[in-house]
Formats: structure tokens, sequence, C-alpha cells
């Protein structure tokens, strides 16, 4: 029978979570202002996953249905997004991402990428080493929190 995880790291878990929250915070807090973070994270949702309804888009980023509603109609004011019926139900709305929506996510999230980068540019190389070690397991973490989201609670 092998060590279980907490055996080989105690405290490890809460320690890397405590350094992630962290990170995460601060990148937030360096985002642009110019619209709210439901409004920037339900454009990051449409980018990724195509369109969706807004049932969906209200589950996945946990507010009300009309919420989302709300959101959505003010972004398809401001040019970002437009709704669109499904061909194979009638009955059903799309949100589709426009041209100038997927710009937007875009260059939103390459100013956050370009912040990290300068960061990371004031480690030292077996920091920066210890970083690229640390990618694969990063990325899977990414992937599980969207699988997370992704999958509306029925």
């Amino acid at each position: 029978m092998g060590m279980s995880r907490q055996d080989t790291a105690p405290g490890a878990s809460a320690a890397i979570g405590a350094a992630l929250y962290g990170l995460a915070t601060r990148a937030v807090r360096r985002l642009p202002r110019d619209m709210s973070l439901t409004s920037a994270a339900t454009l990051a949702t449409l980018d990724r996953t195509g369109p969706r309804r807004i049932t969906d888009l209200a589950a996945v980023e946990g507010v009300t249905q009309p919420a989302m509603t709300a959101l959505v109609r003010v972004m398809e004011e401001s040019g970002l997004v437009e709704r669109r019926g499904d061909a194979s139900d009638k009955r059903v709305t799309l949100v589709c991402l426009t041209e100038a929506g997927a710009s937007y996510v875009r260059t939103r999230r390459q100013a956050g990428i370009h912040a990290f980068e300068r960061l990371i540019g004031e480690l030292t190389d077996d920091e920066v080493e210890a970083l690229v070690a640390a990618l694969p397991a990063l990325k899977h973490l990414a992937e599980l929190e969207s699988q997370d989201r992704e999958e509306p609670k029925q």
C-alpha cells in the first residue's frame, strides 16, 4: 500500500492553494475595470466553448437567469455578443461572440499574459525552471476547473 498524499506532504495542498489563490486575486485586480468580472468571464466562456444558451451561461457563471439575461443585453448593446436562433430548435436562442467580442477576449488575455511575463522575468533561473516543471500540473488544474464549471448541474 503506497503512502497517501497527506503522509508525503502535510499541508502541501493548502500551501499550493494559498499561493495560487494569491496569484489569481492579484491577476484579477490588475485587469482593466472596463466591465464586470462576470461579463468578462462570460465572454471567455463563449470564446472557449462556442455559442451557448442563456440558461447554460447562467449555470456556468453561477448567476441567476435574469441576471445573465441583463448582462447579455448590455454586452449585445456594446456589440460584443449577438443572439442567434438555434437551427436544431427554433425555441432556443444562442448567445454568440461577435468579432469585437472575440478580439476583446484576446486582448484581455494577452494583457494578463504580459503582466505575468514581466513578473516571471524577475525570478531566478532556478525558479523559472521550477515553474516550467510545474506547467503540466498547472494545465491539468485549469482543465479540471473548467470541466467543473462547464457542466451545468442538472
